[in-house]
């Protein structure tokens, strides 16, 4: 429905919930995959959208906010952990003199929340939140599903397979790789070549975004 590839189409709405948008690396387009799946699943219903962490911005309302981004009518857009400056969690909360508290973050991950929920993960899989201990070992114990975003051109291969190793080696549920082409952009074309290449690799859904 909202993305293309040989096979049956992608649809959105059936995406589960609660369900990550993970990005092979920053820049790939997790924001601009979230807003697009939380609008799909709007319109059947109430949506509540997550960020845990966000650095780069200094308050909710701030215009490069994910959450003000990705909200919109009956999508509720919450936020976490705001930092200002534009580096991974851990450095820039140390320069904030701050540490996270990463148990309670994952209880705000947990909350009840009418609808369906959809939370957005910060920079690539293994970005530091605290020491020792990344993004992804975090994430894991959360147990949940997720779509994985990747570049459409040059270097998306190894980056999206070795996220996707990384993923399904801890036991990630990956409901599809999902490659943007606008994030870098790469010619529709690339972006397919690159997709076959993947199907050939990867026991997953592989589509490229329009």
């Amino acid at each position: 429905m909202d993305a293309d590839g040989p096979g049956p189409m992608l649809n959105l709405e059936e995406l589960p919930s609660p369900l990550w948008v993970l990005g092979t690396g920053t820049g790939v387009g997790k924001t601009f995959v979230s807003t697009r799946i939380a609008r799909s699943w709007a319109l059947k219903g109430p949506v509540t959208y997550r960020k845990p962490f966000q650095t780069g911005v200094d308050r909710a309302d701030h215009p490069e906010a994910d959450a003000s981004l990705v909200g919109g009518p009956c999508i509720r857009a919450e936020s976490h952990v705001l930092l200002r400056a534009p580096l991974s969690p851990l450095a820039a909360a140390r320069l904030e003199g701050l540490t996270l508290d990463l148990a309670a973050a994952a209880r705000w991950c947990h909350r009840p929340a009418e609808g369906r929920i959809l939370l957005e993960g910060v920079g690539g899989l293994m970005v530091p939140l605290a020491p020792r201990v990344h993004f992804l070992a975090w994430a894991t114990e959360l147990q949940l599903p997720c779509v994985l975003v990747a570049l459409g051109g040059l270097g998306t291969l190894n980056h999206t397979l070795l996220s996707a190793e990384a993923l399904m080696l801890r036991g990630w549920r990956i409901e599809a790789v999902l490659l943007n082409p606008g994030a870098d952009g790469t010619p529709p074309e690339a972006a397919e070549a690159n997709a076959d290449l993947l199907r050939e690799f990867l026991p997953l859904p592989v589509r490229v975004l329009d």
